[in-house]
């Protein structure tokens, strides 16, 4: 995927809007922003990050700095499409009803 299909797809999700770092929900939890123009740091959980290399090795990888955290690298320039777009909707999910439960308490 290119840049531009990365924002087109993200664009689609509900709430999910662009900010000069990345794409954020809810005013302030990420989704996704581009480290570099092929590499695209999604927070995903980290429960689902082994599913999403186990699918698609090549598509992704967490580097020890990330490894403690609820995020995953996908290289856009060699993932499929079905994969990034798996993350970006992992993240979605978990960024939006992470935020609904933090304000519902």
């Amino acid at each position: 995927m290119t840049p531009a299909e990365v924002d087109a797809y993200l664009a689609t999700l509900e709430g999910c809007r662009h900010k000069p770092r990345g794409w954020y929900v809810d005013h302030h939890r990420l989704v996704a922003r581009f480290t570099d123009p092929t590499t695209l740091l999604v927070r995903v959980p980290r429960e689902k990050r082994e599913e999403l290399i186990e699918r698609w090795p090549d598509a992704f990888g967490i580097p020890p700095r990330l490894e403690a955290h609820h995020k995953i690298e996908a290289y856009v320039d060699r993932a499929p499409a079905e994969a990034v777009q798996s993350a970006i909707r992992l993240a979605w999910e978990f960024q939006r009803y992470s935020g609904l439960r933090h304000t519902e308490t």
